[in-house]
Protein backbone atom coordinates (compact mmCIF):
# COMPACT_ATOMS: atom_id res chain seq x y z
CA UNK A 1 0.00 0.00 0.00
CA UNK A 2 1.28 3.40 -1.18
CA UNK A 3 1.35 6.49 1.29
CA UNK A 4 1.19 9.28 -0.01
CA UNK A 5 3.14 12.35 1.61
CA UNK A 6 1.20 15.05 3.05
CA UNK A 7 0.87 18.44 0.98
CA UNK A 8 2.42 21.46 1.91
CA UNK A 9 0.42 24.11 3.80
CA UNK A 10 -0.06 26.57 1.03
CA UNK A 11 -1.13 23.34 -1.20
CA UNK A 12 -4.84 23.96 -1.94
CA UNK A 13 -5.55 20.10 -1.45
CA UNK A 14 -4.73 21.08 2.32
CA UNK A 15 -8.12 23.48 2.08
CA UNK A 16 -10.01 20.79 0.50
CA UNK A 17 -9.12 17.60 3.24
CA UNK A 18 -12.58 16.29 4.71
CA UNK A 19 -13.06 17.59 8.24
CA UNK A 20 -14.87 16.25 11.02
CA UNK A 21 -17.96 16.71 11.59
CA UNK A 22 -18.79 19.02 14.80
CA UNK A 23 -15.84 21.23 14.91
CA UNK A 24 -15.43 22.65 18.30
CA UNK A 25 -18.52 21.30 19.71
CA UNK A 26 -17.51 17.90 18.57
CA UNK A 27 -14.79 17.60 20.46
CA UNK A 28 -16.10 18.71 23.04
CA UNK A 29 -18.96 16.45 22.97
CA UNK A 30 -16.14 13.87 22.46
CA UNK A 31 -14.41 14.77 25.47
CA UNK A 32 -17.15 14.49 27.94
CA UNK A 33 -17.68 11.13 26.34
CA UNK A 34 -14.35 10.01 27.12
CA UNK A 35 -14.05 11.05 30.73
CA UNK A 36 -17.68 9.86 31.72
CA UNK A 37 -17.22 6.23 29.82
CA UNK A 38 -13.53 6.80 31.20
CA UNK A 39 -14.62 6.90 34.96
CA UNK A 40 -17.65 4.51 35.12
CA UNK A 41 -15.42 1.73 33.61
CA UNK A 42 -13.08 2.48 36.45
CA UNK A 43 -15.19 2.06 39.16
CA UNK A 44 -17.73 -0.79 37.38
CA UNK A 45 -14.05 -2.48 37.22
CA UNK A 46 -12.21 -1.75 40.23
CA UNK A 47 -12.49 -5.13 41.87
CA UNK A 48 -11.54 -6.59 38.50
CA UNK A 49 -8.45 -4.30 38.29
CA UNK A 50 -7.71 -5.05 41.84
CA UNK A 51 -7.71 -9.09 41.56
CA UNK A 52 -4.62 -8.20 38.36
CA UNK A 53 -2.77 -6.40 40.36
CA UNK A 54 -2.63 -8.90 42.57
CA UNK A 55 -2.15 -12.02 40.35
CA UNK A 56 0.59 -9.67 38.45
CA UNK A 57 1.98 -8.76 42.08
CA UNK A 58 2.35 -12.51 42.66
CA UNK A 59 3.72 -13.73 39.85
CA UNK A 60 5.98 -11.41 38.27
CA UNK A 61 6.44 -9.08 40.94
CA UNK A 62 6.63 -5.25 40.82
CA UNK A 63 6.32 -2.79 39.38
CA UNK A 64 2.62 -4.01 38.84
CA UNK A 65 1.79 -1.32 36.19
CA UNK A 66 4.31 -0.91 32.88
CA UNK A 67 4.97 2.74 31.85
CA UNK A 68 6.04 3.55 28.88
CA UNK A 69 6.70 7.20 27.21
CA UNK A 70 4.22 7.30 24.04
CA UNK A 71 3.81 10.15 21.64
CA UNK A 72 0.26 11.85 22.29
CA UNK A 73 -1.50 14.68 20.14
CA UNK A 74 0.72 17.49 18.31
CA UNK A 75 3.49 14.85 18.95
CA UNK A 76 3.52 15.54 23.15
CA UNK A 77 4.60 12.78 24.71
CA UNK A 78 2.87 11.08 27.62
CA UNK A 79 3.52 8.01 30.01
CA UNK A 80 1.28 5.04 29.41
CA UNK A 81 -0.25 2.53 31.60
CA UNK A 82 -0.85 -1.03 31.18
CA UNK A 83 -0.44 -3.63 33.70
CA UNK A 84 2.31 -5.99 32.99
CA UNK A 85 2.80 -8.23 30.95
CA UNK A 86 6.41 -8.84 30.48
CA UNK A 87 9.31 -10.51 32.69
CA UNK A 88 11.43 -7.05 33.68
CA UNK A 89 13.86 -6.88 30.22
CA UNK A 90 16.06 -3.83 29.01
CA UNK A 91 13.71 -0.26 28.93
CA UNK A 92 14.63 0.60 25.18
CA UNK A 93 11.44 -0.73 23.09
CA UNK A 94 12.10 -3.92 21.35
CA UNK A 95 10.20 -6.85 19.86
CA UNK A 96 13.20 -9.00 19.62
CA UNK A 97 13.24 -10.72 22.93
CA UNK A 98 9.12 -10.52 23.90
CA UNK A 99 8.41 -14.55 23.03
CA UNK A 100 10.89 -15.01 26.13
CA UNK A 101 9.90 -12.22 28.33
CA UNK A 102 6.15 -12.70 27.96
CA UNK A 103 4.58 -14.83 31.16
CA UNK A 104 1.76 -17.28 31.11
CA UNK A 105 -0.46 -14.65 32.98
CA UNK A 106 1.08 -11.66 30.46
CA UNK A 107 -0.48 -13.84 27.42
CA UNK A 108 -3.69 -14.37 29.06
CA UNK A 109 -4.29 -10.54 30.08
CA UNK A 110 -2.96 -9.66 26.77
CA UNK A 111 -5.72 -12.20 24.83
CA UNK A 112 -8.68 -10.75 26.83
CA UNK A 113 -7.08 -6.97 26.94
CA UNK A 114 -7.37 -6.86 30.32
CA UNK A 115 -3.69 -5.58 30.36
CA UNK A 116 -5.15 -1.78 28.57
CA UNK A 117 -7.39 -1.64 32.13
CA UNK A 118 -5.29 0.67 33.69
CA UNK A 119 -5.19 3.54 30.15
CA UNK A 120 -8.41 4.37 31.61
CA UNK A 121 -6.56 6.68 33.68
CA UNK A 122 -4.54 8.02 31.04
CA UNK A 123 -8.28 9.22 29.71
CA UNK A 124 -8.88 10.67 32.37
CA UNK A 125 -6.01 12.53 32.58
CA UNK A 126 -6.42 13.95 28.75
CA UNK A 127 -3.28 11.82 26.95
CA UNK A 128 -6.06 9.68 25.21
CA UNK A 129 -9.33 8.97 24.09
CA UNK A 130 -11.53 5.99 23.90
CA UNK A 131 -10.89 6.08 19.93
CA UNK A 132 -7.68 7.03 18.25
CA UNK A 133 -4.70 5.97 16.38
CA UNK A 134 -3.17 3.73 19.37
CA UNK A 135 0.46 5.47 20.79
CA UNK A 136 3.12 4.36 19.55
CA UNK A 137 6.84 4.62 21.38
CA UNK A 138 8.31 7.50 21.04
CA UNK A 139 11.34 6.04 19.46
CA UNK A 140 9.49 5.83 16.37
CA UNK A 141 8.83 9.80 16.90
CA UNK A 142 11.68 10.50 13.16
CA UNK A 143 10.46 7.36 11.72
CA UNK A 144 7.21 8.63 10.33
CA UNK A 145 6.33 10.28 6.92
CA UNK A 146 4.86 13.87 6.82
CA UNK A 147 1.33 11.76 6.37
CA UNK A 148 1.82 9.36 9.05
CA UNK A 149 2.22 11.97 11.47
CA UNK A 150 -0.86 13.10 10.68
CA UNK A 151 -1.80 10.43 13.00
CA UNK A 152 -0.61 12.70 15.56
CA UNK A 153 -3.62 15.54 15.09
CA UNK A 154 -6.08 13.96 17.58
CA UNK A 155 -5.68 12.26 20.95
CA UNK A 156 -4.30 8.91 20.65
CA UNK A 157 -6.99 5.78 21.15
CA UNK A 158 -7.46 2.84 23.61
CA UNK A 159 -9.16 1.45 20.16
CA UNK A 160 -9.00 2.69 16.89
CA UNK A 161 -10.49 2.24 13.00
CA UNK A 162 -6.74 -0.17 12.40
CA UNK A 163 -7.65 -1.97 15.45
CA UNK A 164 -11.00 -3.02 13.78
CA UNK A 165 -9.73 -3.73 11.20
CA UNK A 166 -6.87 -6.09 11.72
CA UNK A 167 -5.00 -5.21 14.60
CA UNK A 168 -1.62 -6.49 14.75
CA UNK A 169 -2.22 -9.00 11.32
CA UNK A 170 -1.62 -5.12 9.52
CA UNK A 171 1.16 -3.94 7.65
CA UNK A 172 2.27 -0.89 9.16
CA UNK A 173 1.37 0.99 5.78
CA UNK A 174 -2.20 -0.19 6.41
CA UNK A 175 -2.24 0.83 9.51
CA UNK A 176 -1.08 4.26 9.24
CA UNK A 177 -3.50 4.45 6.35
CA UNK A 178 -6.16 3.74 8.91
CA UNK A 179 -5.05 6.09 11.40
CA UNK A 180 -5.40 9.25 9.00
CA UNK A 181 -8.73 8.38 8.00
CA UNK A 182 -9.80 8.36 11.16
CA UNK A 183 -8.20 11.94 11.43
CA UNK A 184 -10.01 12.86 8.61
CA UNK A 185 -13.46 11.54 9.39
CA UNK A 186 -13.89 11.24 13.42
CA UNK A 187 -17.07 11.62 14.90
CA UNK A 188 -19.60 10.33 17.31
CA UNK A 189 -20.93 8.04 15.06
CA UNK A 190 -17.63 6.68 14.02
CA UNK A 191 -16.27 6.55 17.17
CA UNK A 192 -19.34 4.28 18.39
CA UNK A 193 -19.22 2.30 15.29
CA UNK A 194 -15.46 1.38 15.80
CA UNK A 195 -16.27 0.46 19.88
CA UNK A 196 -19.09 -1.65 18.65
CA UNK A 197 -16.28 -3.39 16.32
CA UNK A 198 -13.94 -3.54 19.39
CA UNK A 199 -16.09 -5.02 21.55
CA UNK A 200 -16.27 -8.09 18.79
CA UNK A 201 -12.49 -8.18 18.03
CA UNK A 202 -12.01 -8.44 21.87
CA UNK A 203 -14.06 -11.53 22.36
CA UNK A 204 -13.06 -12.99 19.60
CA UNK A 205 -9.49 -12.83 20.23
CA UNK A 206 -8.78 -11.13 16.65
CA UNK A 207 -5.15 -10.01 15.34
CA UNK A 208 -3.68 -9.94 18.94
CA UNK A 209 -0.08 -10.33 17.36
CA UNK A 210 1.53 -9.79 14.38
CA UNK A 211 2.52 -12.95 11.90
CA UNK A 212 5.41 -14.59 13.62
CA UNK A 213 5.50 -12.46 16.79
CA UNK A 214 3.80 -13.05 19.92
CA UNK A 215 3.01 -9.09 19.83
CA UNK A 216 3.83 -6.47 16.93
CA UNK A 217 6.64 -6.18 14.71
CA UNK A 218 8.77 -3.14 15.47
CA UNK A 219 8.29 0.17 13.03
CA UNK A 220 11.29 0.99 11.37
CA UNK A 221 10.52 3.35 9.28
CA UNK A 222 12.41 6.25 8.10
CA UNK A 223 15.74 6.90 9.39
CA UNK A 224 16.96 9.00 12.27
CA UNK A 225 18.39 11.29 10.11
CA UNK A 226 14.76 12.23 8.87
CA UNK A 227 13.42 15.41 10.03
CA UNK A 228 9.30 14.96 11.78
CA UNK A 229 6.80 17.58 10.02
CA UNK A 230 7.38 21.13 11.29
CA UNK A 231 3.71 20.61 12.86
CA UNK A 232 5.31 17.87 15.59
CA UNK A 233 5.17 19.19 18.86
CA UNK A 234 8.09 18.13 21.43
CA UNK A 235 6.24 18.86 24.72
CA UNK A 236 6.25 16.20 26.92
CA UNK A 237 3.96 15.54 30.37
Amino acid sequence: MQVRLSPGVEDPETLSRPRPPGGAFGAAVKRAVDLTVALVALLVAAPVLAAVAVAVLLTMGRPVLFRQARIGRHGREFTILKFRSMAAGADRFSTADDAMRLTPLGRWLRDTSLDELPSLWNIVRGDMSLVGPRPLPTSYRFRYTPEQFRRHEVRPGLTGLAQVNGRNELGWDEKFAYDVQYVDQHGLLLDLHILARTAVAVLRRQGISAPGSVTAHEFRGLTAEQPVPATAGSGSR
